[in-house]
């Protein structure tokens, strides 16, 4: 399978962290500089984002979850949980949310969180940031906040890992509850190449390692760094996060602010659960749902073969190539990422529809 990018991503955060990227020459700094005014302009919203109810949720290890919740205008047929991937945050769904609090056909009312130890939750021990955990995590969530009544998983990156290990962990929940799922630029395993000598997903790896211990010990020095790296890391943002390099710079904008948001450390805390995430055996759990696969074929951090090796697990799934995308499709095509999640919330309402019929015949 292809090397994902993710080993490039955690390459740049690792070298704003170090300094490396410090000795850039000025010139270059200057042109990344002038080219980020140069396309600039304004992040344009069809209408405004709705004000969801914020709220927490306490992990079973006792880590605080900075959550939201969006009511639907009227009664919902589903609720959608969205979760975010690494190094993000809730705000990962930009165009999503009033896109969902928008829909007639179904109705549903929108659950959003933060991962621990990202965006508003609680930092967590390293220990505990594994995927996992992130799977207890969401089970917590869903007890919480949509304890009854069929949902829709909707999971980007390590998000869509966190769905897997929920289906691993809690197969009847899936059975009896998730009416469906939908995988965004994710992966069931293979994310680092195993045999690859210095792979950037592993603490073997003495830049990774030293980052974490550094960010650690010293962590206004490293954030410093990066903050003074601030033009460069948007370059390599742009590039890992988006296909298309003439992307407006306030997407580009609001991806940097995500990873920026996140410390260093927090963030290597996680390296070796993505590196060894192997839950291709928890898919056939899913087989009962409507299933939606979709990602970017010019994704650099989880190629698009990673969501074939999905779908094939998943024979009923319907996979969506959205072409020259790369790793958030979710803000780099909303339109369509909005259309393909629509199709399968329909589906799934369909269905539940079905099964409501077919109790009251056996009833009559």
């Amino acid at each position: 399978m292809k090397q994902p990018g993710w080993g490039v991503l955690a390459g740049a955060l690792g070298a704003a962290a170090t300094g490396v990227v410090v000795g850039v020459a000025a010139k270059q700094r200057a042109k990344i500089a002038a080219d980020r005014r140069r396309l600039a302009t304004q992040l344009s919203e069809t209408s405004e984002a709705p004000r969801g109810e914020p709220c927490s949720v306490m992990a079973d290890d006792g880590v605080r979850l900075s959550c939201e919740e969006i009511e639907a205008d009227g009664k919902a047929a589903l609720t959608v949980v969205l979760v975010h991937g690494f190094a993000l945050d809730r705000r990962t769904w930009h165009f999503q949310r009033p896109f969902l609090a928008g829909l007639t056909d179904p109705r549903v009312r929108v659950v959003l969180y933060d991962q621990r130890s990202h965006g508003r939750s609680e930092r967590a021990p390293r220990e505990s940031c594994t995927i996992e955990q992130l799977g207890h995590d969401l089970d917590a969530v869903i007890r919480a906040l949509a304890p009854e009544g069929p949902l829709v998983l909707v999971g980007h990156s390590m998000g869509g890992m966190t769905i897997m290990a929920l289906a691993d962990l809690f197969p009847e929940l899936v059975k009896e509850r998730v009416a469906g799922v939908a995988f965004l630029a994710t992966s069931a395993g293979e994310v680092g190449s195993s045999g690859l000598s210095g792979t950037w997903l592993s603490r073997r790896n003495p830049l990774t390692r030293g980052v974490g211990l550094l960010a650690a010990f010293q962590p206004s020095l490293v954030e410093g760094v990066r903050k003074a790296a601030g033009d460069v890391v948007w370059a390599v943002t742009r590039r890992l996060a988006y296909g298309d390099r003439s992307v407006s710079p306030a997407l580009v904008d609001l991806a940097d602010s995500m990873i920026s948001a996140n410390a260093v450390d927090a963030l290597t805390d996680f390296v070796d659960t993505i590196g060894s995430h192997d839950r291709l055996a928890a898919l056939p759990a899913l087989a009962t749902c409507e299933v939606l696969v979709a990602a970017g074929d010019a994704d650099r951090v989880i190629p698009f073969s990673h969501s074939e090796v999905i779908a094939a697990e998943l024979p009923e799934a319907r996979l969506v190539r959205f072409d020259g995308v790369g790793h958030l499709p979710m803000l780099e095509q909303a339109d369509a990422m909005n259309a393909a999640l629509a199709d399968l919330l329909r589906r799934c309402a369909a269905r539940g529809r079905g099964s409501l019929r077919r109790l009251r015949r056996r009833k009559a």
